[in-house]
């Protein structure tokens, strides 16, 4: 299997666990906008290309899948889904499997506010959320909600610019400072994630690993513990049925009052990802059965022992600038 990473950044230890599970049997081609990603280090082979909003960056993406003789490409941030989702047919028609989301679901996962306002319109529990601080206040004068509250950018990843906001005084001057700012109540219940895969060609779940959050830094969870409850693996079956997915996603999740609710959908590999595989729910076998093998993955939710921990830690690559130049690919 040749399968192309797009942005693959600092996802060393992801690119290992593909060469773990497949061995000689996968080829890893990696993009990224820098030579210097150290995750470069680990592909067979590598590619500098434009940014992704670049006029020129499809077209490069796509002659790159034609050389390479790619049968599967995702990427590994949150701008780029959209992308490789209205660019599917154009990487179909190339033999190409787009692990990523169809349109309406990338435009929904990128957008916090549209997430929250579909996901209440489905019946699905999600976190209440305001878009702009005129709608918070009216909800606040009718007292049906209070402070402490969260804030948080409307698209966006890593956890870059949430805080918790204790007054009125400091919420209106944020949202005032910044426009793209949604408000939504503050969780206290349960902070836990659930990696997922979803078939690409049956297009229903065949994995689901949940894990509680232990310690989290800017870019999410660095130290989680797993655990199983039928009743979440109910909630989130049910919550996907409204979505098309395809492939790898991470799912945000607060249990409160003895009920799940879903906070936001990651449509690509999680950074944590690596405690499921750790833990025997390997998403690189799940992948080359569909796009090699053409066959459906029986289901497997909730494959996995509990209890058993992630501790993330850093790493380093080490090259001279001859390497690092010497390893990257023009086309």
């Amino acid at each position: 299997m040749n399968i192309l990473f797009c942005s693959v950044g600092r996802r060393c230890e992801l690119l290992k666990d593909f060469r773990k599970t497949l061995g000689d049997k996968v080829r890893l081609i990696v993009t990224d906008n820098s030579p210097y990603a150290p995750a470069l280090a680990f592909a067979d082979v590598s590619y500098q290309v434009p940014l992704i909003h670049d006029k020129a960056y499809i077209p490069m993406i796509l002659d790159i899948c034609k050389k390479e003789e790619i049968n599967a490409v995702t990427t590994l941030i949150d701008p780029e889904i959209a992308i490789l989702a209205e660019h599917r047919e154009e990487f179909e028609a190339l033999g190409v499997t787009v692990l990523a989301p169809y349109k309406e679901t990338a435009a929904l996962c990128f957008d916090k506010y549209e997430m929250s306002k579909y996901l209440a319109e489905q019946g699905i529990n999600t976190v209440k959320t305001f878009g702009c601080f005129a709608d918070f206040w009216k909800a606040y004068s009718n007292k049906e909600i209070d402070f402490p509250v969260f804030v948080k950018p409307r698209t966006g990843s890593g956890s870059v610019g949430a805080r918790k906001v204790e007054t009125f005084e400091l919420l209106e001057e944020l949202t005032g400072q910044d426009e793209t700012l949604i408000i939504q109540e503050l969780m206290t219940g349960e902070d836990m994630d659930a990696d997922i895969y979803v078939d690409t060609i049956s297009h229903k779940p065949v994995a689901i690993f949940s894990k509680k959050k232990l310690s989290t830094t800017i870019g999410g969870a660095n130290k989680t513990i797993s655990f199983k409850d039928d009743a979440l693996f109910a909630f989130v079956q049910n919550a996907l049925s409204v979505f098309q997915f395809n492939g790898p996603l991470d799912m945000d999740l607060f249990y409160q009052n003895g009920t799940y609710y879903l906070s936001e959908i990651n449509p690509r590999f999680g950074g944590a990802y690596l405690h499921a595989y750790g833990a025997g729910v390997d998403f690189p076998k799940l992948i080359y059965t569909n796009v090699v093998e053409k066959k459906e993955n029986a289901p497997g939710i909730g494959d996995y022992e509990e209890n058993v921990v992630m501790m993330m830690y850093d790493s380093v690559v080490i090259k001279t600038l001859d390497e690092i130049q010497n390893n990257m690919v023009s086309l």
